[in-house]
């Protein structure tokens, strides 16, 4: 096919490897992988790492003795990256809600929540997408929204990282702050159901938009990055002839990326990014 679709590992290979973990990163790398989309947070002692959750999640962690935590952990920024480090995050628990959803991930124990820094310099030629992850409805559970893009954006500007990332955030101060400070990076406006319905506490006092293409487009784009369920041909077309890239989260199923392809979406953010380049091949 003549047409590119970019292709996106979610949190490295999540349906494959420990998510977000440097492990993980390489080895999607190596299966092809060459841009991946991932999370940020920021610990007490300042240093940006790459974790989902705010908290450390309980399907994912073990404790210096091996054992899995009982119940959510501690908050990210409660933690210095030293004490960070002591959890193992290179397995899924057995028998958990996560387990049944990822059953082909192989562990790889021993993972640590890696520092953004070191994910850019083991990969100097992939591109990321990098979600500054802050909660407009829980301030206390993340560094401030600028605070946050602005130790994210110092992390990529030290590793010459700034032409091959997109910075997105479904807190849309994230992105109004950056387009504020640094009108040259790009940048990506998350959406979901949830947060289209809260418009107004999600997209910093945005309410009322004819559309969500028509919010993304009068923020300046140029990414849209919707939950793949919420999408309609009519809306990635509305989307495209506003000049906005259609790229949508996070679509496992070959039947959905194939149907999204078709409908003309730029791009596929997935779990299983494996199966994502075999279907743009097959075309």
């Amino acid at each position: 096919m003549t047409r590119y679709i970019d292709i996106q590992g979610h949190r490295g290979a999540r349906g494959l490897f420990p998510e977000n973990t440097l492990q993980g990163f390489l080895a999607a790398a190596a299966l092809g992988v060459t841009a991946f989309e991932l999370d940020v947070g920021l610990t007490a002692d300042g240093v940006v790492v790459v974790s989902h959750d705010p908290a450390l999640n309980p399907d994912l962690t073990r404790d210096a003795s091996g054992a899995w935590l009982d119940g959510r952990g501690p908050l990210i920024r409660s933690l210095t990256h030293a004490e960070l480090c002591r959890f193992d995050v290179g397995r899924i628990r057995p028998g958990s809600a996560t387990a049944r959803r990822f059953p082909d991930q192989t562990p790889m124990d021993g993972a640590r929540v890696p520092e953004l820094a070191a994910v850019l310099a083991a990969l100097p030629e992939a591109r990321f997408t990098i979600e500054i992850k802050t909660d407009p409805r829980h301030p206390d559970w993340t560094a401030p929204p600028d605070l946050l893009a602005d130790v994210t954006l110092a992390v990529i500007d030290r590793a010459g990282a700034a032409a091959r990332v997109i910075l997105e955030s479904f807190d849309w101060r994230v992105q109004r702050h950056v387009r504020r400070t640094r009108p040259e990076i790009r940048l990506a406006w998350l959406t979901c159901a949830e947060t289209v319905q809260d418009s107004a506490l999600w997209w910093d006092g945005i309410a009322g938009a004819a559309s969500v293409p028509d919010a993304v487009a009068a923020e300046g784009g140029p990414v849209w990055a919707p939950d793949h369920g919420d999408l309609t041909e009519a809306a990635v077309s509305h989307a495209r002839a506003l000049g906005l890239f259609v790229l949508p989260w996070t679509v496992n199923q070959q039947a959905d990326m194939q149907r999204l392809i078709d409908w003309g979406v730029d791009g596929l953010i997935s779990d299983r990014p494996d199966l994502a380049l075999s279907v743009v091949a097959s075309l």
